[in-house]
This record gives C-alpha cells, sequence and structure tokens, in this order.
C-alpha cells in the first residue's frame, strides 16, 4: 500500500494518497468543491479559478485546489497536519469575485437557454454568486462557430472552460478546436473554421458547463424537468455503454451517458447519442400478411394464424437472430423454432465463432484491461468505426506509453501505430518469433470481424489465441452485434453456421436481421422494429419493440451481461419480442412454459447461468480451438459505413446526412501545391 499523509479539511482530519489533488481530498471528506474546468478524465487545467480554497500558514491568497497537490503542502507547526479551508471567508470572498468575473460577458440568458434547468454555471451562482454586478459596461459578443449537424454553438455564453478543447485533443484525438487570443480578445474557435470530423464529438455537450455548446437535434425540444429518465444499456455497437434514456410522454426525446469505468467511463459515440430519431420513422406499428404478393395489414390473430400455418407445414424450419435482438427473445426463438425441429442461428454475418466456448467468442480479458496494457495488437479490427469508445480507451493506453500494432488492412486511428502486416501469412511470421519480451509486459489483443468473417476464420482465431497463449495475452473479440454474445451463450447456434440453418429450410423465421438476403421460395415470417430489407422480403410481419421499449438482457463483448429497462411503450400494436413468441408457441400448439419476463428469465439461467452474473465480467472457460490452415489473402476493412450500420440507424434522418458528408470528406479532391 502507498504511503499517506494527515491531512485537516475544514477541521476534519484524514489520511489521503499524497498524490491526489486538494480537491479530489476534499470529495473523499464528502466536501463539494465547485469548478468549471476540472474534469476527473482530462488534464488539469487551473483556469476557471473557481475551486479556490484557503491553505492555512500558505500564500495570504487562495489556492486553486484542483491544481495543488497534498504533498505540495507544508506541514503546520511543531509537524501539524497542514490546514485546508473550503468555507472560509477568504474562499468565500474569492469565489464570489470569480462569479462576477466569469458573468461579467455572459448573457444571462437562462430563460431561452437550452442548458437552462443543467447548467453548472446557473447553478453555481445561486450557490456562490452575489446578487449585484460592479460592471456597467457594454457585455462582449463573439460569433457562433459552426460544427456540424450536431453541436449547436452559442459561443457569447462561452466561459473559456476549454473543456471541449482538453477533450477534442486528448480524448477523440482531434486538432480542429482550440482557444486564440488573449484577454478580452480570447475565443475558442475551430481551425479554419471546419465541423469536427470525430465519433466522439457530441461527448463535449455534456462538457460544456455553460449553454455555449448544446446538442442541436435536441435544441429547445424539453426541459430536464419535463422528462422521464431512464437508465438503460446501448445496443449500437457490441461495448454495451451505460446510458439514460430520456423521455416525454411516448417520445424519446435524448440519450445521454452514464458512467461506468468499466466499459465507456462516461464517453457514448454520436450514433448512440443522436439515433433516437430513427425510433420514430419508418416503424412497423401493425402486422402485415403477404397476398396476392402484396403486404396487407392484419390483426394479430390473423397474422399470428398465417405464421402458424406456415410453420406446421414446412418441411424445415429456420430461425435467425438480428443484432439488436436482446438474450430472452434468441432464447425463446431458440426453443420455439427447435422444438419445430428446426435449427436456430445467430452468426448472420459468418463470423466463425465456435458455440459453447466461451474464452474463443468472448475472450478472455476485459474492456479495462485495455487502460494498464503495455502492447495492444489489433487484427482485423478498426475501433474507430466499429466501437469508438473502444478507440478512446487504446488512444488513452497510448498516451500512457502502449505501444499499438495493427495486423490488417491499414486503418484511420487517432495516433500512431505499427503496421505489422495484412494477413494470415504474417500472422503465421510473428507465431514463430521468440515472445519472452513480450510475455513480461501487460498485453492485449483485440480481434474483429474482418478477421473472423471469412472461410477460414475459424483457423485465425485458432491462430490469434495460440498467439495471446505465448504472448501471455489477454484476448478480446470486438464483436458489431450488441445481441451476439448472448445469443451465443444461449447456444443459438447450428453446426455448419447459417448456410447449414438455411439449407433446405422452406420457413425462415427472421428475428430483426437486416443485413443479409434470404433467398427465394422460402416463406418468411420477419420480427423487428422497423421497415429495413427484412420486412421488405417477408410474408408475414410481426411488429415489435426497438431496444428502448421492452427490458431486455445484452451481454457485452467482454461477456458482461447487462439490463436494458423499458423507456418507454412500442408504437401502435407492436409487441415485446418475447411476447410475441410465447403467443405464436401457443398457437403452434408447444406453449412455451412462461407468461412474464421474470419466468422466461427463470428459465434462461438456468439454460445458460453465466447470464445471471449480472454487470460482472466472467471468467470465460473454454478449450483451445484447434490449429487449421488459414488462407493466403489479406484481412479485408471491417466495417464501411459506421452512421447506417442498423435498421434504427437506417432510419434515422441525423445518421444519413452524417453518412453523407462523412463520405464527402472521404472524397473531397486536394489541391496540388
Amino acid at each position: 500500500m502507498s504511503e499517506t499523509r494527515k491531512i485537516v479539511i475544514d477541521d476534519q482530519e484524514i489520511e489521503v494518497d499524497p498524490a491526489l489533488t486538494l480537491l479530489q481530498a476534499c470529495e473523499q471528506v464528502g466536501i463539494e468543491v465547485p469548478r468549471f474546468c476540472y474534469h476527473e478524465r482530462l488534464s488539469i487545467a487551473g483556469n476557471c479559478r473557481m475551486c479556490l480554497v484557503e491553505v492555512v500558514g500558505g500564500p495570504p491568497k487562495p489556492a486553486a485546489s484542483c491544481a495543488m497537490q497534498v504533498k505540495d503542502l507544508r506541514p503546520g507547526p511543531d509537524g501539524a497536519p497542514p490546514v485546508v479551508k473550503t468555507n472560509s471567508p477568504m474562499v468565500k470572498k474569492a469565489r464570489e469575485g470569480v462569479m462576477e468575473f466569469l458573468l461579467i460577458n455572459h448573457p444571462l440568458d437562462c430563460p431561452i437557454c437550452d442548458q437552462g434547468g443543467e447548467c453548472d454555471l446557473q447553478d453555481q451562482a445561486m450557490a456562490y454568486g452575489v446578487d449585484f454586478s460592479r460592471y456597467r459596461e457594454a457585455k462582449r459578443a463573439t460569433e457562433d462557430l459552426d460544427l456540424g449537424p450536431l453541436v449547436e454553438t452559442h459561443m457569447t455564453r462561452c466561459i473559456s472552460c476549454t473543456r471541449c478543447v482538453r477533450f477534442t485533443t486528448e480524448v477523440a484525438g482531434i486538432t480542429q478546436m482550440g482557444q486564440t487570443g488573449r484577454g478580452e480578445d480570447a475565443e475558442i474557435t475551430s481551425y479554419l473554421g471546419e465541423t469536427l470530423k470525430s465519433n466522439l464529438q457530441g461527448n463535449i455537450i455534456d462538457l460544456c458547463p455553460v449553454g455555449a455548446l448544446v446538442s442541436k437535434p435536441y435544441a429547445f425540444t424539453a426541459r430536464p424537468w419535463e422528462l422521464t429518465k431512464t437508465e438503460s444499456v446501448d445496443v449500437m455497437d457490441a461495448m454495451g455503454s451505460a446510458i439514460r434514456v430520456d423521455t416525454k410522454g411516448r417520445e424519446v426525446m435524448r440519450i445521454l451517458p452514464r458512467n461506468h469505468d468499466g466499459v465507456n467511463e462516461e464517453w457514448i459515440s454520436d450514433k448512440t447519442r443522436f439515433v433516437w430519431d430513427g425510433l420514430r420513422r419508418q416503424r412497423l406499428d401493425k402486422p402485415y400478411v403477404r397476398v396476392d404478393g402484396k403486404l396487407r395489414p392484419a390483426s394479430w390473430p390473423e397474422a399470428l394464424a398465417a405464421a402458424s400455418k406456415a410453420i406446421k407445414g414446412a418441411q424445415k424450419v429456420a430461425g435467425l437472430v438480428g443484432d439488436l435482438a436482446p438474450t430472452e427473445a434468441a432464447f425463446a426463438l431458440k426453443e420455439l423454432v427447435e422444438g419445430q425441429g428446426g435449427s436456430v442461428e445467430c452468426r448472420v454475418d459468418g463470423a466463425a465463432l465456435p458455440a459453447g466456448n466461451r474464452a474463443a467468442y468472448v475472450g478472455t480479458a476485459r474492456i479495462e484491461d485495455i487502460d494498464t496494457a503495455q502492447a495492444i495488437m489489433l487484427i482485423g479490427a478498426d475501433p474507430r468505426v466499429e466501437a469508438p469508445v473502444l478507440g478512446a480507451r487504446i488512444r488513452k493506453a497510448w498516451i500512457s506509453g502502449a505501444r499499438v500494432g495493427v495486423l490488417g488492412a491499414p486503418i484511420d486511428l487517432t495516433f500512431p501505430y505499427d503496421q505489422i502486416g495484412e494477413g494470415p501469412a504474417d500472422l503465421d511470421a510473428i507465431l514463430q518469433q521468440d515472445h519472452s519480451a513480450v510475455a513480461e509486459r501487460n498485453s492485449i489483443i483485440i480481434v474483429g470481424q474482418a478477421a473472423l468473417c471469412r472461410p477460414d476464420g475459424a483457423a485465425v482465431l485458432a491462430a490469434c489465441q495460440r498467439l495471446a497463449d505465448s504472448t501471455s495475452s489477454g484476448l478480446l473479440i470486438l464483436q458489431t452485434a450488441a445481441g451476439r454474445v448472448g445469443a451465443m451463450d444461449v447456444d443459438a447456434t447450428t453446426d455448419g453456421g447459417m448456410d447449414a440453418a438455411l439449407d433446405g429450410a422452406d420457413v425462415v423465421y427472421n428475428l430483426g436481421a437486416d443485413e443479409l438476403e434470404i433467398a427465394e421460395g422460402a416463406f418468411v415470417i420477419y420480427q423487428g422494429s422497423h421497415g429495413d430489407r427484412g420486412a421488405h422480403r417477408a410474408d408475414v410481419i410481426l411488429p415489435a419493440a426497438a431496444y428502448t421499449e421492452e427490458a431486455g438482457l445484452f451481454v457485452n463483448m467482454e461477456g458482461r451481461p447487462q439490463l436494458a429497462f423499458r423507456a418507454g411503450f412500442p408504437p401502435g400494436e407492436a409487441k415485446e419480442n418475447w411476447a410475441i413468441l410465447r403467443a405464436l408457441s401457443a398457437e403452434l400448439d408447444a406453449r412455451q412454459p412462461w407468461d412474464t419476463l421474470p419466468q422466461l428469465r427463470q428459465a434462461l439461467v438456468k439454460a445458460a447461468p453465466v447470464l445471471s452474473q449480472i454487470d460482472m465480467v466472467p471468467e470465460n472457460a473454454g478449450e483451445p480451438l484447434p490449429e487449421a490452415e488459414m488462407a493466403a489473402s489479406a484481412f479485408a476493412a471491417g466495417a464501411t459505413d459506421f452512421y447506417l450500420s442498423n435498421p434504427i440507424a437506417r432510419a434515422s434522418q441525423l445518421m444519413a446526412e452524417l453518412s453523407r458528408n462523412a463520405a464527402d470528406r472521404a472524397n473531397q479532391p486536394i489541391a496540388a501545391e
């Protein structure tokens, strides 16, 4: 255990780590120190001066508690512990003075400011400000920036805390924002008026302590006290980021991050934050049945009868589990289809993930292991596109000194890396090398879908396991589908993969799988939330709830089971996924033995006990995969379009605009010099 030092804060004597700042030491005692520029996950700027405290026996002026460490304090007389005061007359006067300065140029437009009701400046002016100002000069105004379609700016409100600059530079890894000028002319601006080019830029909305940066899509649609707040889990990628869904009536108004140190810290990607407009568009709100080649609206009894008739008359039934399906729905579909003699498959993209071997389809590492890794190898993975928050975590490790190597197609990360190969031949060559130097360091291997969604994917995964073993590295599988690991845990798989499941099937039950084409001839029952590709191909459509409209269990890429809670209700006649399957089972005279979600979860946990460990990362067991020959071809590029990867995102107008902007930037001609 590291040494500690005694200090006295407001007459309370405590022992703390000398490396802590005074502000952190005050928080350990439970004393709140106001701040604007300080943030736990960003570098220390020390420029807002709101966190001033009095150090007894120190300089005759208040000290910035965010920038002074406990070890910098001098002991009192006769070696007594140093004394810090956070509520003395000196501190009170200092805070009132700082607040007065901050409000000199602030427009005081709280009634029409979109941050009203959740504004740090508003709260702290009430707590620490005074009811008058000695300044009568005209207020300064600045021009607003155009940062793109996500972040709306009102730069006259800016107090130059530089949180947005530090976040974009340190966490997001872009260099478009900075501060120019001095004194009255100082202002936050973007380089040459550029818009932000990051999949994480929405986080600066949360970081801004005033109303200078607000959400453009959400602006002026609701006040915070009108919203119902529901804690849930994100499904836009397989990280399982902790989120809060804010609803007004039946509508989702915005999605915000929650703090979870083990998964997303307190960041979320722009797709997670802004995809909510896709929950309102192209929704399936009533059942449909295809009659004479055309889909027509039907009642639930009609649609269930048509689906039941098709399944009863089928020679073989295949069930496909989509990327956004909760684990309960995957389990219910497996029970239903296998009860009819059919087979179910969740690896709809052809990923070579071995059934029943959790150490192979989840890996042996945790997401937070990235923080302490000294060497990170990415094999067929592009975290900046496939899981931007994971990419930010890898960048944090790189800033701390980790070396990052990429084996696969060259990718655009926010930091330099070593390109150590492009395909299986290079992986083979690395396996032959001596790894004793790497084995002594913390290291992690992250395998992406570009390496697994190939005919030799199983051989590549086996080689990655051997490499992890010989280098004493942790192994992490970068899944891209939020529902995949949970479906693998309940063994919603078929020997031979999707081809074997669909081979000879005359009825296909498609549970929200919209990223594949189903051949003509089969009768397709589609259960999903949006009118996407799967619904166009369907003969019967059963409208289901989206992820914010039903409670569900999702298992993230590290194997952590997490609960998503219902924030609203599905539109029209749409029902919860598990309830539709339960109703259909009764039509098939194979009634499933549960009538409520808790009963279904009891059966689920009995079948897959690992799912009972909510918000914990279990030790993943499994045998090493057998060695096999890998193909010569290099790994292809991974996910192509970050913004349009699932039916909800494809229904979103904002995601379409962002996708178009990204494509335009990529195709921009570069002038010859």
